[in-house]
């Protein structure tokens, strides 16, 4: 058997990949884009020309934004809905960050669509997108995800933010093959798309906010039980506290994606320990490997941890700031 792999682990990962505790957030995100997508469908069935429009999520690092947008279009590409041309609707997604221009978005939009380019062909950045209006034309690809959008315009201002966001508007405004565009990222980008009137009108916003203790600490609490129950954990009555769901929101930073990977990561500590019981001990352990802080300065046992864990600052405390 390999040192570097334990079963245990490897078995309670292929479980639970991919199975996401549903949050009243995703009924919004899944009614704006019932909305727009009907709407687009039935300017489609039109024959008439139309602009497309876009859906941003906005939310701090860690909220959960990709997951829950990765799983809506999983379950929106399952449903095969029909288009007048035949093909079933889809989306895909392409993931962007500060490096390369629109030739290089438009090689990665492509491949997200199932079209990839090779590096060696000799295409201009119009011919490139040429062929992402066309194939989604051809495959059905009614609209894009864009993933961590503000890596694309960090720095820029003045014409050169107007440029790239024009650039999206183009996208829209295809008369081979409008997109619907999902824009997500921090909350900054609503600024940067105010900034562009033509583009801005078009927005419909969906806001992935902190957790909100006082009304959601039973929802936290649900969700660490569900997780635990799904790997075949008892939960330690320790667990059941306010006083630790109030810990372990604190060590989340308040961010619903970052408090899931806590409880996630905690139930791989009990997997790997063979423990039939998910322990306050399994989050000090998973907190210590990943910060290394002392087990006396973790949020799940320092007496002020709502004082020096503070929410801008995931996995560090504010000593000495």
């Amino acid at each position: 058997m390999s040192k570097f792999l334990q079963e245990a682990v490897v078995n309670q990962a292929e479980k639970t990949a991919g199975r996401l505790f549903r949050l009243p957030r995703r009924k919004a995100l899944e009614q704006e884009f019932s909305m727009m997508f009907s709407s687009h469908l039935g300017r489609m069935r039109s024959g008439a020309y139309f602009e497309s429009e876009v859906l941003l999520v906005t939310g701090e690092s860690g909220a959960g934004k990709t997951t829950e947008i990765e799983d809506m279009i999983k379950d929106f590409n399952a449903e095969h809905i029909a288009l007048p041309s035949g093909n079933n609707a889809r989306l895909a997604s392409c993931e962007l960050d500060r490096k390369g221009n629109w030739k290089t978005l438009g090689r990665k939009t492509l491949k997200s669509i199932g079209y990839p380019v090779s590096e060696k062909a000799r295409l201009t950045q119009a011919e490139i997108w040429d062929r992402v209006f066309q194939q989604g034309a051809m495959q059905g690809c009614i609209g894009l995800n864009y993933d961590e959008l503000q890596h694309i315009l960090a720095g820029k201002e003045g014409d050169a933010l107007e440029e790239e966001l024009d650039s999206f508007k183009s996208i829209l405004k295809s008369k081979t093959w409008p997109f619907l565009l999902i824009l997500s990222g921090v909350p900054t980008l609503e600024d940067y798309l105010s900034k562009f009137e033509q583009l801005f009108r078009k927005v419909t916003h969906v806001r992935f906010e902190d957790i909100d203790y006082e009304t959601e600490a039973v929802m936290v609490h649900e969700m660490m039980s569900s997780y635990a129950i799904e790997a075949k954990l008892n939960v330690h009555d320790d667990l059941n506290s306010e006083e630790f769901i109030r810990r372990l929101v604190t060590a989340g930073a308040y961010r619903w994606g970052v408090v899931c990977e806590l409880v996630s990561k905690a139930i791989d500590q009990a997997v790997r320990a063979h423990s039939n019981t998910l322990t306050p001990e399994n989050f000090i352990d998973f907190w210590m490997s990943k910060t290394g802080m002392n087990a006396l300065a973790t949020p799940y046992t320092h007496e002020s941890f709502d004082t020096i864990f503070r929410r801008d600052r995931p996995f560090q405390t504010s000593i000495g700031s």
